[in-house]
């Protein structure tokens, strides 16, 4: 994969990278004990069950066309969070699995404009696995779909021009919009802190060079 911005949309890449995520995590969820639930996460205020209750929330808005403006703002997400409250656990994994299994094929018939949803639903999930300190949390099977998708929603979201030499990778992986006046940014690293950076996770213990550009600069979810 030499370039993330140019390619042509694939309409079905988030419905793929929704279901990879469906069949990697939702095992995981049914077996961890209750308790885990209630763990903080990197999204400020917000347990693993919270996490998973605006993910599930958010995919069923998008699978039964509840998409009225401002549907995926702090106050909304919040309200929907706040609308399960009382849910039992097992009732918000089984919105999500319901989630994860459709809201692809309404993604598809979009304008592109909700893959950026289906990134961060992939990326809450790995918010979740980082909470129980599962290995990969950012990784996995969903990585390499990931990354088309992280290309996309750069550049739409208007973050500079990047060029990432990933580890792993064959070619450069370029992301954000150009801008005529400035050098395309430069990053040295793997691909799980790229996705940690971009998302605003915590880069505690990686290794990574950035230049060109700070790492406020580059995040596509605010």
């Amino acid at each position: 994969m030499d370039s993330v911005d140019e390619a042509v949309r694939d309409p079905w890449l988030p419905d793929l990278l929704l279901r990879t995520e469906r069949d990697a995590l939702l095992p995981l969820l049914r077996r961890a004990p209750e308790a885990s639930y209630g763990l903080r996460t990197a999204c400020p205020g917000w347990t693993v069950r919270d996490v998973l209750a605006h993910c599930a929330a958010a995919l069923v808005r998008i699978v039964e066309g509840r998409l009225e403006e401002g549907v995926f703002l702090p106050p909304a997400n919040a309200a929907d969070v706040a609308e399960r409250a009382d849910w039992p656990v097992g009732r918000i994994v089984d919105e999500l699995e319901r989630g994860l299994s459709e809201a692809g094929a309404a993604i598809a018939a979009g304008d592109g404009t909700l893959d950026a949803v289906a990134l961060g639903e992939w990326i809450h999930a790995g918010d979740v696995r980082d909470a129980w300190g599962e290995p990969g949390a950012y990784g996995g099977d969903g990585l390499a779909l990931a990354l088309p998708l992280l290309g996309t929603t750069s550049r739409k979201r208007g973050t500079p021009r990047l060029v990432a030499a990933v580890d792993g990778h064959t070619g450069p992986l370029v992301l954000g919009g150009e801008e005529p006046s400035r050098p395309a940014a430069r990053f040295d690293g793997d691909a799980t802190t790229l996705i940690r950076l971009y998302s605003g996770r915590p880069l505690v213990a990686t290794r990574y060079a950035l230049v060109g550009a700070t790492e406020a600069e580059l995040l596509i979810y605010r």
